[in-house]
């Protein structure tokens, strides 16, 4: 008796990804409510850690477009729209899914970064992907 061995049907390309922390995403979705909030904390990345304050999505655009205007050259004013530009987007993106999504970025503000050995990096603004926080804490190093 001889089997058959059937093709198994066209499958679709699975992306898979970290799934970022919940509660991180909630205390974010809280923070794009109200444009002026913000909280000291601190992450850890694979490379080291992070610490600065945590912002809403909106918090974090404004201050990217108010530093993006201070960029000077013949693009300027083009630049200066982007971040409005990804938004719009990023808006019709989702609004094409139908369906609101968790943030999946988190956005901090006056942040110090540290490497292993190297000397500590200080930014203004800073975005990540929640996939890459592997762990978090409210509040900065002492």
């Amino acid at each position: 008796m001889t089997e058959s061995v059937q093709a198994p049907p066209e499958a679709s390309a699975v992306i898979t990804e970290p799934v970022p922390d919940l509660q991180l995403q909630l205390l974010i979705q809280l923070l794009d409510r109200e444009l002026r909030s913000s909280l000291p904390i601190t992450l850890t990345l694979t490379g080291g850690v992070l610490h600065g304050d945590v912002i809403g999505h909106e918090a974090w655009k404004s201050d990217w477009a108010r530093s993006l205007r201070q960029v000077e050259g013949e693009g300027a004013n083009l630049i200066a729209e982007f971040p409005e530009t990804v938004d719009q987007g990023i808006r019709e993106l989702v609004a094409g899914e139908g369906v609101a999504q968790l943030p999946r970025w988190i956005h901090l503000r006056d942040v110090t970064l540290v490497l292993g050995g190297a000397a500590a990096l200080h930014l203004p603004l800073w975005r990540g992907r929640l996939a890459d926080v592997s762990g978090w804490a409210l509040g900065r190093p002492q």
